[in-house]
């Protein structure tokens, strides 16, 4: 199963300024288990050759990630998934 590697600083950060952190917790925890889990709509983002991958946290939330050797996810970014 693959492993959330911690998250940098500025990300934790973001998901806090947002109220974020308890639907953090739960989308990593169920991507931890099945990345494939309905909810989470993972995907593969365009283009493709550049391997980052999203995961939803919440309706307007994403968290954008690559991955690295041995099972380990790096989350790169959290966005609002529809910009205006």
């Amino acid at each position: 199963m693959p492993v959330i590697v911690d998250l940098r600083g500025d990300i934790k950060q973001y998901i806090e300024n947002h109220g974020l952190s308890k639907k953090w917790e739960k989308a990593k925890r169920l991507f931890e288990s099945d990345p494939s889990y309905p909810s989470l709509n993972t995907e593969l983002l365009e283009p493709k050759h550049r391997l980052i991958y999203s995961f939803r946290i919440d309706k307007k939330h994403r968290a954008l990630f690559i991955c690295l050797p041995d099972d380990k996810i790096e989350v790169i970014a959290v966005t609002k998934h529809y910009r205006k």
